[in-house]
């Protein structure tokens, strides 16, 4: 071949490159933000944090019921700070889970996170088809108030000190996530559900009404999730939705609740898993802790509330 003919080959090749258009690039996967909503604070609440009511203190006589009523008197065994948590999706894509088991002999389910592939574009509908190992587990929780199953190490709560040492940690043991309500902010997010035919507005409507396999122990598939714009609470008078605090000092401590606190699920952001309010406790007669035998609960104040923040007191 002659220099010519080499060089109107190279010509005809780099030509040929300049006009062809590239392979359409692979949809990227739309990934979830969660936030924490201000701790106390009923799902929803677009006012001053700090006018919340969704917490209390309450004196029991059983340690051993997860949401035993709340008494004035008899034989006080624990008090407990009870406060409303709420977890939202701010991110790009739907938070969502499979959960799976091949057998009923297995007790627990494995969970995989799936992502939307692309803005309107599919969404797994299968553990299998999911994308991601979820670094967690489901189980049935067969108690009257659930009889669902639950996500474990979804969230965590604790009461924690001016320097930051967790004085009581959470007895929470597990979530069952849906739409429950709208996020304040939700008009402003770009990627929030629209009520149209698109996969993401189906999901959200599977959601609004997901139960987590209610009364069924013996499902071997379960779906959760959160969906863009959308929030799930758990209002403070549900089992576990509390610190027991019949052991803690009098002092200021910080309430911290904090989603995903192992980082295991794959979101966009991981700033904002955490909200924490500044509380005052305080025994009666100035005591210092509680008395043997307990016949009233401390005051406990709340001093103020940092949304989005794991420190509140300093």
């Amino acid at each position: 071949m002659t220099a010519t003919a080499r060089f109107l080959a190279v010509a005809a090749v780099l030509t040929l490159l300049a006009t062809t258009p590239p392979a359409e690039a692979a949809a990227p996967m739309l990934v979830p933000d969660l936030r924490q909503a201000p701790v106390g604070c009923a799902g929803n609440h677009r006012g001053d944090p700090q006018d919340c009511k969704d917490w209390d203190v309450c004196m029991v006589t059983d340690v051993n019921a997860p949401n035993a009523p709340c008494v004035t008197s008899g034989d006080i065994r624990a008090v407990r700070l009870r406060f409303t948590s709420s977890e939202e999706n701010i991110g790009d894509g739907p938070l969502l889970f499979y959960a799976h088991r091949d057998s009923t002999l297995f007790s627990t389910m494995s969970v995989r996170q799936a992502f939307q592939n692309g803005v309107h574009g599919p969404i797994p509908d299968t553990f299998r088809n999911a994308q991601k190992p979820s670094g967690t587990s489901a189980y049935y929780e067969p108690a009257p108030a659930h009889m669902h199953w639950h996500l474990l190490n979804f969230e965590r709560f604790q009461l924690r000190t001016l320097s930051g040492s967790a004085v009581v940690s959470d007895r929470k043991n597990g979530f069952c996530l849906g739409d429950r309500y709208d996020v304040p902010d939700k008009a402003s997010l770009q990627h929030r559900v629209h009520e149209d035919e698109e996969p993401e507005a189906k999901l959200h409507q599977v959601l609004i009404y997901n139960m987590c396999g209610h009364e069924q122990p013996g499902a071997t598939d379960v779906t959760e999730g959160i969906s863009v714009g959308s929030g799930d609470d758990y209002r403070y008078t549900v089992d576990f939705q509390w610190l027991d605090i019949t052991g803690v000092a009098s002092g200021v401590y910080d309430v911290v609740n904090t989603v995903n606190p192992d980082r295991t699920l794959t979101e966009k952001n991981y700033d904002n898993n955490s909200s924490s309010i500044a509380v005052s406790v305080q025994w009666p007669d100035g005591a210092k802790g509680a008395p043997s035998r307990i016949t009233a609960p401390p005051v406990v104040r709340l001093l103020r509330s940092c949304p989005g923040s794991e420190t509140c007191s300093g």
